[in-house]
């Protein structure tokens, strides 16, 4: 039987992987397959895995095709992300019962990224919080609710004190526990933490890290969704290795290119071991992973940051 991530976090600090339902067959096997990522990443000792829902709640029979293999493996507890994007009332309760009735009993309860020239949810619920009320009085205790956490506040809130507001909102709804977006300025992560228990929310922190391994995907995953700070060291990794198109400089040779690549790369492991390690000192209660669905660079983190005894 899954252990609750709750009950983990009371004993010690939690470490978990986030992965994402691909999209083919063969991207499936890749990650679910025998041997594949999902195989590798168990023998790091997860205490969970989260599976993300897909823009706009799309792909959710992939999610739950994933979540059903880290069941049946019995070694990490699964958690699906869920979000109330296009959903009926109806819809939200079904697709939750089929998450029960497969196992699935921790749920990480979203508003969700709304897709290009939304301007709502365009479904019966609106805001995460609606949605921690609705698991809540539809289904009791059977599950287990993490919610979102913006240490820089939310990208459409209008304010980060409002934005804490909303969290404990979501507290007072019936959440367990928060899993922190993206955030790589810890000045203000710190002052979060203050913040949020200043406020009288007193549910466990998780925080989501992606590793720096790539500048493209680093600046996208920042600007693109989030707006997201980035810290000096940061922008100094990546102004080091520029890749991309620049007036003071001609077009670089490919073989430059690729070398830069592999340099910000190595570059990257370091700079997110150290953000590890000063996560780790801030009062946190789990450290989340995004693994990409990859195996050796999450790999390689977790050995050389000592989050687990290998």
């Amino acid at each position: 039987m899954s252990k609750k991530v709750t009950d983990i976090m009371k004993e010690r600090m939690a470490f978990s992987f986030e992965v994402f339902p691909p999209k083919t067959d063969k991207g499936m096997e890749t990650l679910t397959g025998k041997g594949g990522v999902l195989d590798k990443l168990y023998g790091l000792n997860p205490d969970y895995i989260s599976c993300t829902y897909g823009a706009g709640g799309s792909n959710v029979g992939k999610n739950l095709e994933v979540l059903k293999s880290i069941k049946a493996a019995n070694v990490a507890t699964p958690i699906t992300h869920f979000t109330c994007i296009g959903n009926t009332r109806d819809g939200i309760k079904e697709q939750l019962q089929t998450y029960l009735d497969s196992g699935i009993d921790h749920v990480l309860a979203l508003r969700g990224d709304l897709p290009f020239g939304w301007t709502g949810t365009g479904g019966d619920l609106h805001y995460a919080t609606e949605l921690v009320k609705f698991i809540r009085a539809q289904f009791g205790d059977k599950f287990t609710i993490g919610v979102a956490g913006s240490p820089e506040g939310h990208i459409s809130c209008r304010s980060i004190e409002a934005d804490i507001s909303f969290l404990k909102q979501k507290q007072d709804e019936g959440a367990d526990f928060i899993m922190t977006q993206l955030c790589w300025d810890l000045d203000q992560f710190r002052w979060w933490i203050d913040a949020i228990r200043a406020a009288g929310i007193t549910l466990p922190v998780d925080v989501g890290i992606m590793p720096v391994l790539d500048s493209k995907a680093t600046i996208n995953m920042a600007l693109s969704r989030n707006g997201c700070v980035m810290p000096r060291p940061l922008a100094e990794i990546i102004s080091k290795y520029w890749i991309f198109d620049s007036p003071f400089a001609p077009t670089e040779a490919e073989e430059s290119v690729k070398q830069k690549k592999a340099d910000f790369k190595e570059a990257g492991i370091e700079y997110t071991i150290k953000l590890i390690d000063e996560y780790r000192v801030a009062g946190i209660a789990g450290i989340h992973l995004y693994a990409l669905n990859k195996y050796e660079d999450v790999a390689r983190l977790v050995a050389e940051s000592g989050i687990k005894d290998m």
